[in-house]
This record gives C-alpha cells, sequence and structure tokens, in this order.
C-alpha cells in the first residue's frame, strides 16, 4: 500500500529535523529538503509543531517496534534481551546517517515540562522504561524497577557518548555495565552475543 501523501510529508519531515534539529529547521528548509510545498504542509498540519509532534509519535512507534523485534532475534531471555539491547543500540550507533536519539533532541531543544513537544519526548522514555522493568520483572530481578531505571541510565548515557563520537567505547562500557547490573539484580548468568 502506497502511503498517504501526509505520511510522505511526516517520514520526509523526521529525516530533515533529525539531521538539522528542531529549531533550526525552518518551513522554508522543509520545503527545499522534502520537496513538499507549504501548502501542503499546512494542508495537513497548520503548525511546525504539529508536525513535529506527528514526527515524534511515528519515530515513537518506529523505534520501539524496531527495538523490541530485534532483541527478540538477538536473545530467548528476557534477561538475555536487556543485554541484547546493547546489540542492537550497537547496530544503530554504526547506522549510515547515525546522527542521536531524536527525543534526547526534543527534550533539550523543548525545555519546558509542560510543552507538548517535551512531554511526548519524555513518553517515549517512559513507556521504554516501562517495557524494561516488565522484562527485568520476566527475568526475576528483585527490584524490577530499579534495574529498568539503572538501564535507561546507561542506553542514554551510551548515545549521546555516541553522537560525540565515543561509538564503541560507549557501547562497550554500557554493556559491561548492562551485564553486571542485570547478573546482580536476577541471580542469573547472562551470555553477551
Amino acid at each position: 500500500m502506497r502511503p498517504s501523501r501526509r505520511d510522505e510529508l511526516v517520514r520526509k519531515a523526521f529525516h530533515v529535523f533529525y539531521r538539522h534539529g528542531f529549531h533550526a529547521t525552518g518551513m522554508d528548509t522543509l520545503v527545499r529538503e522534502t520537496g513538499i510545498s507549504k501548502t501542503t504542509m499546512y494542508n495537513y498540519f497548520s503548525t511546525k509543531d504539529e508536525l513535529i509532534l506527528a514526527v515524534l509519535r511515528l519515530r515513537d512507534e518506529e523505534f520501539r517496534n524496531r527495538f523490541t523485534r530485534r532483541m527478540q532475534q538477538l536473545a530467548n531471555t528476557p534477561a538475555g534481551q536487556m543485554l541484547a539491547l546493547f546489540d542492537v543500540l550497537d547496530e544503530w550507533f554504526h547506522e549510515e546517517g547515525f546522527c542521536g536519539c531524536l527525543f534526547i533532541k526534543a527534550g533539550a531543544e523543548f525545555q519546558d515540562h509542560s510543552d507538548p513537544i517535551h512531554v511526548q519526548a519524555a513518553e517515549h522514555k517512559r513507556v521504554l522504561q516501562e517495557q524494561f522493568t516488565a522484562m527485568a520483572r520476566e527475568a526475576g530481578a528483585r527490584d524490577p524497577r530499579d534495574l529498568a531505571s539503572k538501564l535507561m541510565v546507561l542506553k542514554e548515557g551510551a548515545i549521546v557518548l555516541a553522537v560525540l563520537g565515543n561509538k564503541d567505547e560507549a557501547i562497550r562500557n554500557a554493556k559491561g555495565a548492562a551485564q553486571l547490573l542485570i547478573e546482580t539484580a536476577t541471580g542469573q548468568q547472562v551470555e553477551a552475543a
């Protein structure tokens, strides 16, 4: 099925915002880089913020689905899947065009906690942490929420360091720390891929 014009606009806008940021990307840049006219954009979105929210919703769904599916492909157990998260991050870090996390960018550019864009970015991170908490619970962690919080800190820190140019060191250190945390929290050995 061919994507709708609106879906095409959101996907193209994602790539522009991802490369340049939100505030640095004006409507003229969006028109130039997406090939979609201002009139068409405003037919679907009355403001740039509405377009940003649509981009964040799309990215959230695609990112979580992709990461979950890949973690399940790499490991058969919840504990193994939590560790596999760092292998999936490593794959992402080495993709052509890697520019970090769109949600970290959104939170940094829209710092007012009541701004809908900030709220959407924070919600993405909250949902991921809940997913990790459920996995930690399934893995038998003594304190699933605590383990999930610590894994989130490692994940987010690795992303920031990868953007700053330390991809291999960031993922190696984050994965090593995650393995120790998972093994301590669950009382089971976890094999690194």
